[in-house]
This record gives C-alpha cells, sequence and structure tokens, in this order.
C-alpha cells in the first residue's frame, strides 16, 4: 500500500494537545489583546484629528503612550502565557502575542515622525522591521545550534507501522514524498541556488501566496493612488520588511505547535493556528503606517493568517515535514501590507474630508473589499489546501493563478485606476524678498493705488528674475519642474529628503518647505449643495452690520471689486452671475484649470456670497468679483496660496505666464481669505508674509478668517491671519457674543487679534447649483467685512487703496462685542478682551458715514 500521508504521521507525544484550561486562557488574552489594541489605535487616529480640528499642536507624546499602554495591557498575559503553560502551542502562542505586541510598541514611536515627511517615517519604518527580523531570525538560527530539539515526527515504516524506543514513539526526518502530489512541481524550500532566484523559481505554495498577496493588494491598485517615487520605493521597502519579520515570527516552528491530534489534522491547523496568527498579524498591523493609514491595515491583514495557515499546511504536506518554508507568509503579508502603505496618504486620511466621499470614504471602501478578498481567501484556501484529502495544486497552475493576477492587477492599476506619481512637492524659499521700503507717493484714489501696485509688482518680479536665474537652471537641468513666483521670492519643484537637503544647503536658499498635493479620487467627490429657502430680505446679519441702511442711502458697493480666493466660486448662481467681472482675467484656477467659474466644495460660493451676492445675503451687492481657486477638497498648499495671492496682485489670462503677463492695474481692490496655512500642508509660520506686505504695498485691503480654533488662547496662528498687515476677523453670534469657536490671541509675537468680528453663526449664502445654507464659522464673519469695506471705498472712492486709514475707521466705528472665555480662570482671559473681541463688531453704517 502506498505510503500515508505526512499528516497521519503520528506525532512525538510531546506535541500532545493542550489540556481545557490553557486553551481558555489563550482565548481570553486573544480576545483581550483584540479588544485594547482596535479602540486603542481608533482613539489615537481620532486624537490626532480632534487636535487638527482645533488647530492644536501634534501632542508627541500620544503615540508612545498609546503604545505603552498596549504593551503593557497585552504584553502582561501575554508574557504568562508564554512562560505558564505545559503545551507548547500555548507557550507558542504567547510568544507570537508577546512579539508582535512588543514590535507595535517600537513601531508606535516612530509616529513622532511629523506625517509631512512621510518618507522619513516610511524608512524609519523599514529599517525597524528589517532589524526586527534579523533579531528574530538570529534567535531562531542560535536555539538550532544550541541543539534544541525542534519539532519531529515520526515516520511509519514501509509496512506502515511506527518505529518506537523506550520513551515511545521514535522521530526521525522524513525522506519520503505523499505520492499524491510527487511530481506536482518543486518543492517549497528549493535548493539554495535555486532560493536565491527568489519567486522567480519558487514552488507551488510560495506562488500560491503571491496570488493571494496580488489579490489583496488590487482593490488599492483600483481606488488608492501612489505617492512620489521615493516615498513609493520607501513603501515597497517597509512592506518587504513587515513581510519578512512575520515570515520570522510565524516561522515553521510556530505552525508546527497547531498540527494537534492523532493522527495530526492540517483543519486543525487552520483553524487554531489561523486564529493566532491573526490576532499576531493585528498587533503587527496596528504598528505599521502614520496615524491613519493603520487603521485599514487593521481589518485587511488578520485574515490573511488563515490562508497563510492553509498555505503551510500545504507545503508540510509536500514535503512529508513538520518544518517548511517562511517565503509563503512573507509575501503574503508583504503585499498585503504595500497597500495602505503606498496608496494612501496618511495626511488625507482625515476627518477635514470626511463630509464628502473623499479619501476617507475611499480608503474605507477599499478597506471593506480587502476584507471581502481576505475572508474568502481564508475560506477559499482553507478547503483547496487544508481538507485531509487536499491535492495541492501544481507549480505550473500556481503560476497561471500568480500571473493572471499580476496582468489582472496591472490592467485595473492603468485602467480604472489612477497610474502616475503623487507625491509632495518642496517650496524653496529664498533669502532675498524684494525691497517695498520708500515707495513713490502718489495721489489718492484708484489712479493712485493702481500705480503703486504697478511699481510694487516690477520690484517683485526684477527680484525674482535676478535672484532665481540660477537655480531655475539647475532644477530644470535636474528634471525637477520648477514653478517659480515673484510674491514669495521662491521655487516650487519636485523632490524628496535628498533633494530638500541639497537645496537647503545652497546659499541663496533661506529654507525649504513641503507644500502639499492632493491624489486622485477614483470618482469626483461630488457637489455640495444647499438644500435651505431662498432669502425673501436682507438676512438678519446684514441687518445687523447696518448693511442695508447703508443700501438706502443709494450706496451698494458700485465701482469697487472684490478677490475671493477659495473652493472656486458659482459663476452661474443667479445672485452672483450678474456680479463676475468678466473678461479673461477674473478667474484663475491652479488646480484643474477650469476657464469659467465653477466650485464643488461649496465654501467659495457661500463666502463671495456673503460679500457680493444679491437678494439680502451680500453686505456690497452692487460690487464686482473675481476668483481664484486655492483650494481642492478642503485642502491646500503654500505653492497654491501663492498661485491665488499673486494673481489677486496682478491678474493675468488663463494660461499666461504671471511674471509677464500680470496686469497690477486690473487687481481687485479687497481680498477676503476664508482659509488658514497650517502645518500639515507645509507652511510655517512666515512663509506668506512677503507676500502679504506687498498686497498692503500696492494698497490692496486683505480681510483673512481669524480661524475656528477656539476657545484656546493663541489660536489665531496659521498663516495669514496672525499677521499685522491683513485685517483678522472673529466670529459673534446674534446676540454679539462671540463664537467659542472663533479664534483669539495673542499671536506668536505678542500682537492682540481678531482685529474686528462679524456675524458667524447661522450665517445664510449661496451655494453651488442654485441653492443655499447656513453655516457658521470665522470664513462666514470675514468676506461680511470685506463688504463693508467696499461700501466704504464706493461711498468715497478717494479711500481707495488707503488700506491703514481703512483699517483704523473699522476699529474706530466698531460696537462692542461680548466676549466669551473657555473657563473664568484668569489665564483663559487671553490677556484681555483685545485677543477674544478685538475692537468690537463692525458697524457697516457708522463706517462708511466715516469714510465719507
Amino acid at each position: 500500500m502506498p505510503q500515508p500521508p505526512a499528516w497521519a504521521v503520528p506525532r512525538a507525544s510531546s506535541d500532545s494537545p493542550p489540556g481545557p484550561w490553557p486553551v481558555v486562557g489563550a482565548v481570553l488574552v486573544g480576545c483581550w489583546a483584540v479588544a485594547v489594541t482596535v479602540p486603542v489605535q481608533a482613539g489615537g487616529w481620532l486624537a490626532d484629528q480632534l487636535l487638527l480640528g482645533v488647530g492644536r499642536d501634534r501632542a508627541g507624546w500620544l503615540w508612545p503612550a498609546a503604545g505603552l499602554l498596549t504593551v503593557l495591557l497585552v504584553g502582561t498575559p501575554a508574557l504568562l502565557l508564554a512562560l505558564l503553560p505545559r503545551s507548547a502551542a500555548i507557550r507558542a502562542t504567547g510568544r507570537a502575542w508577546l512579539t508582535g505586541v512588543v514590535v507595535l510598541g517600537v513601531f508606535t514611536l516612530l509616529r513622532a515622525v511629523p506625517p509631512v515627511h512621510h518618507e522619513a517615517y516610511l524608512g524609519g519604518l523599514a529599517a525597524t522591521a528589517a532589524l526586527a527580523a534579523a533579531v528574530l531570525g538570529r534567535l531562531a538560527r542560535r536555539r538550532r545550534t544550541d541543539g534544541r530539539p525542534g519539532p519531529t515526527v515520526a515516520v511509519p515504516d514501509a509496512a506502515g507501522a511506527v518505529p518506537t524506543g523506550p520513551a515511545g514513539p521514535t522521530a526521525h526526518p522524513p525522506a519520503v514524498e505523499d505520492p499524491r502530489t510527487a511530481g506536482a512541481g518543486a518543492a517549497d524550500d528549493p535548493a539554495p541556488g535555486r532560493r536565491a532566484l527568489g519567486g522567480l523559481r519558487a514552488g507551488p505554495v510560495t506562488l500560491l501566496a503571491i496570488a493571494a498577496g496580488l489579490a489583496v493588494l488590487l482593490p488599492w491598485a483600483w481606488l488608492g493612488a501612489l505617492g512620489g517615487p521615493l516615498e513609493t520605493v520607501l513603501a515597497a521597502l517597509a512592506a518587504a520588511a513587515l513581510g519578512a519579520l512575520t515570515g520570522a515570527l510565524l516561522d515553521a516552528g510556530f505552525w508546527s505547535r497547531f498540527a494537534v491530534g492523532e493522527p495530526p489534522r492540517p483543519v486543525r491547523l487552520v483553524l487554531v493556528g489561523g486564529l493566532v496568527a491573526g490576532v499576531t498579524l493585528l498587533l503587527l498591523a496596528a504598528g505599521a503606517g502614520q496615524s491613519g493609514a493603520q487603521l485599514p491595515a487593521l481589518l485587511t491583514l488578520p485574515p490573511i493568517g488563515f490562508a497563510s495557515a492553509a498555505l503551510h499546511a500545504a507545503a508540510h504536506r509536500r514535503r512529508n515535514s513538520g518544518a517548511g518554508s517562511a517565503a509563503p507568509t512573507r509575501w503574503l503579508v508583504g503585499l498585503a501590507a504595500f497597500g495602505p502603505l503606498a496608496f494612501a496618504d496618511p495626511e488625507e486620511i482625515t476627518l477635514l474630508l470626511g463630509t464628502t466621499r473623499d479619501v476617507p470614504f475611499w480608503v474605507a471602501v477599499t478597506a471593506a473589499v480587502g476584507l471581502a478578498v481576505a475572508l474568502l481567501l481564508a475560506v477559499g484556501y482553507g478547503v483547496l489546501l487544508a481538507r485531509p484529502a487536499a491535492r495541492t495544486p501544481g507549480r505550473r497552475t500556481a503560476a497561471l493563478t500568480a500571473a493572471a493576477l499580476l496582468v489582472a492587477l496591472v490592467a485595473v492599476y492603468l485602467g480604472p485606476g489612477r497610474p502616475g506619481l503623487y507625491g509632495e512637492r518642496l517650496l524653496v524659499v529664498l533669502r532675498e524678498q524684494a525691497d517695498l521700503t520708500s515707495l513713490p507717493t502718489v495721489a489718492p484714489g484708484r489712479a493712485g493705488r493702481d500705480a503703486r501696485a504697478r511699481e510694487v509688482y516690477r520690484r517683485l518680479v526684477d527680484t525674482a528674475d535676478r535672484t532665481q536665474a540660477g537655480l531655475r537652471r539647475e532644477v530644470t537641468r535636474l528634471g525637477l519642474r520648477p514653478t517659480s513666483y515673484y510674491l514669495v521670492n521662491a521655487i516650487e519643484v519636485d523632490g524628496g529628503p535628498a533633494v530638500r537637503a541639497w537645496l537647503s544647503g545652497r546659499p541663496e536658499v533661506d529654507r525649504v518647505l513641503v507644500s502639499q498635493r492632493l491624489r486622485p479620487l477614483p470618482a469626483p467627490a461630488g457637489i455640495t449643495r444647499g438644500t435651505d429657502p431662498a432669502p425673501t430680505g436682507p438676512e438678519w446679519n446684514i441687518r445687523r452690520l447696518g448693511a442695508d441702511r447703508v443700501w438706502a442711502e443709494g450706496v451698494t458697493g458700485a465701482g469697487v471689486v472684490i478677490g475671493s480666493s477659495d473652493s472656486g466660486v458659482d459663476g452661474r448662481h443667479p445672485a452672483l452671475a450678474a456680479g463676475f467681472r468678466g473678461g479673461d482675467d477674473s478667474w484663475y484656477d491652479p488646480w484643474d484649470g477650469t476657464r469659467f467659474p465653477t466650485d464643488s466644495g461649496g465654501h467659495g460660493t457661500h463666502t463671495i456670497g456673503s460679500a457680493v451676492g444679491r437678494d439680502g445675503i451680500g453686505v456690497a451687492p452692487g460690487a464686482q468679483w473675481v476668483g481664484c481657486v486655492n483650494l481642492d477638497r478642503n485642502l491646500g498648499s503654500p505653492g497654491h496660496y501663492l498661485d491665488c495671492l499673486q494673481f489677486m496682485l496682478a491678474p493675468f489670462p488663463s494660461g499666461a505666464d504671471p511674471f509677464t503677463a500680470g496686469r497690477p492695474e486690473r487687481a481687485p481692490d479687497i481680498l477676503t481669505n476664508s482659509w488658514g496655512c497650517p502645518g500639515i500642508e507645509g507652511c510655517d509660520a512666515g512663509v506668506l508674509r512677503p507676500a502679504t506686505a506687498a498686497l498692503d504695498a500696492a494698497g490692496i485691503f486683505v480681510a483673512a478668517a481669524a480661524g475656528n480654533t477656539g476657545p484656546w488662547c493663541g489660536s489665531v496662528d496659521d498663516p495669514p491671519a496672525p499677521y499685522p498687515d491683513v485685517l483678522t476677523v472673529g466670529a459673534v453670534d446674534d446676540r454679539d457674543r462671540v463664537a467659542e469657536f472663533s479664534s483669539r490671541g495673542p499671536t506668536r509675537g505678542g500682537a492682540a487679534k481678531p482685529d474686528v468680528v462679524a456675524p458667524g453663526v447661522g450665517v445664510r449664502s449661496a451655494m453651488p447649483g442654485g441653492g443655499y445654507a447656513t453655516l457658521d464659522g470665522t470664513s462666514m464673519a470675514t468676506p461680511q467685512v470685506a463688504g463693508v469695506v467696499a461700501l466704504m471705498w464706493s461711498a468715497n472712492p478717494a479711500l481707495v487703496g488707503d488700506v491703514t486709514r481703512t483699517r483704523q475707521l473699522l476699529r474706530d466705528t466698531a460696537t462692542p462685542a461680548q466676549p466669551t472665555y473657555l473657563s473664568r480662570d484668569p489665564s483663559d482671559t487671553c490677556g484681555g478682551d483685545a485677543n477674544i473681541t478685538g475692537a468690537g463688531l463692525v458697524d457697516a453704517y457708522a463706517a462708511v458715514h466715516a469714510a465719507r
């Protein structure tokens, strides 16, 4: 009769099944590990998002503390599990979980790296995982060279009898291959020469593991998008190191402990070993990835523990041995981990983008699809490979399966996917900025303003052309695709940490910042529309400012132009269409290159509506507007903020060169800016300071939202709100109380901010598609102040361009507002009401009369 299969070979008595109580203890520890790890990871991410949402700095201690907490809560029972039970299988379970949670704790230390430096994080993750894999491998080799017995298998002789000795069955290495799989392909642990070739000459089990990994990766290639070239390479290295680490942790010795029963049954290995492996993978996934990127891995990696167990069952059967190659686990986990590490930017997995079908939505969809694929693989491989009578596919079949999935992956990526690299860019700020002192004295009014704007534009362009020439040549020669700016003397280029280090060392460079770039979506996020009814008269905020009283005197803002830098504007909205200035230099979209005003996010349409909208929503309905898109999907970058501010100083036709085609005489008179540039987008405190100084010098009035990160003191901190040459606006409700969300001063330099406040709670204005919506925020208050300035300059054209005098009139005519505080503690008064209410609530009627 033929030799019995390997699974029918009795195991040595030392590997007998454990009793019921150690099993119950192991189950409880496993459930406890999941119950601790998942909430801690989700809670840490939510804490990060809360700090981001309220404008606070990242807590550097947060993730190390979360990692330490997990190590203590999970590691303690895992250590007891690794030491106390007599069962080798239970001890192996404890060792795997203990090692996994310790690695998790080490990995979480890497999250101290700011998310904006993602390449540095991925490089650290790759190095740490590779080091951990090397240490585990060395310890395993030392155990073998020390002569410690590993798992052995007693093989029947030709007559079917099991050799016995004084202590029971005699174990010795098998030498007979299962005839059912003989000739089906090469063994899965090839000879050293073939092993060096990796997957090129892998056995069928490794090829099946590669196929499974490609299947788990497929949803990411379909719905995700890659970052920059270095970012992608480092993600691949980190994923490979994670695969190697898992292979060293879930090695042959680990799997051999779960082939329990007499004779051993592969189904038991898959169910029990797969569960243990799944918890181990959960722990590793929890530590792998910046805050946010680990969340989808928590769903997709644990189920592949069952598939890995089935693959090892097949490898054991093919080899008639309790030992097996770690290659299947390495490939499977490495490919599965590559998806969330490479195809999603952790900075975009944020609640700030959670209101529409943006990156958080698509990451959740991808994780759900990946979970379904992983579960199907677990069931499919378990049935295909782990039944006692299962037959492992041959090498040719396995190779064809892997090849088919590879072709499918490439086809999906190049077809419905988003092929290409979408890494961040670098903003190179030069040391020399234009000298705008000693500008010539000009006549008051628009003619003088235009003359000042022309002179400022000339000096800015001349300085940039002179100082950037050598650097432009160098970065162009290197293929870094430079974009030059003059409003801030800077160049935006492609590049990662190495390019950044090289540029930072050049003598003409002051500093290099990361300029964020959004990765594309599988489908448009959709248009945000309003559901409110159309107004029937002046809104409450218009009446509260007294703008309707100004209209009654014939002043509506006619002859004044307001510029909006925001998410865009719906140029066809009935309340806004007639106010668009028109021409070839009144609209600029540096993100998508649209030629006519459009807006999908809704924020920009709402804000400009509060400034110039008709039908009772805008403060200055007779004024005109021009627009620029500096936000895409509610996020921006230093480069695109500069694109729009430059366009506002010297508008130019679409597609023209801002350096040569700028028209400063066509600059809008007033700018409304309901945005800020935090560090997560790449800005530092002073990056836009030369831009607002230049606009001020040109006689262009700049209003900026204080921000919605109150009631904490010192929360007016994101550019341009803290700058002295912008009018910073806070928000009040219909009872003149400062909104709790309204940011407060003082600024980092100690200056009092905001300057004034305006209605910002329950403000109804226009939305894309002709609708209306009611929103809260200092974003809503700021355009109303811009509208008041338009009324002032319309009433007295000689005041146009006199920014200093206009700011003073607004402050002098403001009425008291009621401050609100975080608490009654004196430290929460922010140094006085000037840092909460500013000069008070803007009074349009009084300001216009003072302007006259």
